[in-house]
């Protein structure tokens, strides 16, 4: 079966969720961010863009369209997204810079990471991963909204999705890295398809003892429980 071509319609999801963001980050700064009509139309816009990473994914495993572009552009375009309202949010005063630091640094850090990794396997997002992202895209939601309009309590619940976030945040990246460094160690002992299978799955094979679909996104044995990234690639 011949490999799907990277320019399809997942694909063309994934950038418009990229090309969303400067518009996006342009209405949360409207009048320093104090206007509640922009300020609803940024979260509104938020929104949006994050139901999207949902429909790419979906679009790329119904139609058969999952593709190493995919895998790439995915979690860019989800922190591309959620950095420009971190910086944004800061900058406005609503969230604190050590808060926006702590997530950067570790995304950027993990897409650094992810290049480093391509002379071996391409690294997918992992469940954490997506857990990750669904709840920054939350804890964010909730502080694009016009707290300084809404009852004390909204505040406070903002605060701790934000908290939560920031756990899973750290939490997951250092997930990341346990997994990079078995991909790392992997690739040198048994080769490329060692590698992609301790990357997709978080276990490694015994020596001659890989599985000819070993490569194939989702494979699992050992079943669900099988690894901290055990994980069917979401693009």
């Amino acid at each position: 079966m011949s490999r799907p071509s990277p320019w399809n319609v997942a694909n063309l999801v994934t950038v418009l969720r990229i090309v969303v963001v400067p518009f996006f980050a342009w209405t949360l700064l409207v009048d320093g961010g104090q206007d509640v009509t922009w300020r609803l139309v940024a979260t509104g816009l938020f929104v949006l863009a994050a139901a999207t990473d949902r429909v790419d994914g979906y679009l790329a495993r119904r139609m058969g369209l999952v593709t190493d572009l995919g895998k790439m552009l995915d979690p860019i375009a989800d922190k591309a997204l959620i950095g420009s309202a971190l910086v944004a949010l800061s900058w406005l005063g609503d969230l604190s810079w050590w808060v926006t630091a702590a997530i950067l640094v570790r995304e950027l850090g993990i897409t650094v990471m992810r290049f480093f990794l391509l002379r071996y396997v391409v690294l997918p997002a992992s469940r954490g991963g997506k857990i990750k992202t669904v709840m920054q895209s939350v804890a964010v939601g909730a502080f694009l909204l016009p707290l300084d309009h809404l009852p004390t309590f909204a505040l406070v619940i903002a605060s701790v999705l934000m908290g939560v976030a920031v756990v899973v945040t750290l939490v997951t990246g250092a997930d990341y890295v346990r997994t990079a460094v078995r991909v790392r160690r992997e690739a040198a002992a048994g080769g490329h398809d060692v590698a992609r299978r301790a990357a997709e799955t978080g276990t490694t094979a015994p020596a001659g003892d890989v599985p000819d679909d070993a490569a194939a996104p989702g494979h699992r044995p050992g079943g669900p429980g099988s690894g901290p990234d055990a994980v069917t690639p979401r693009r």
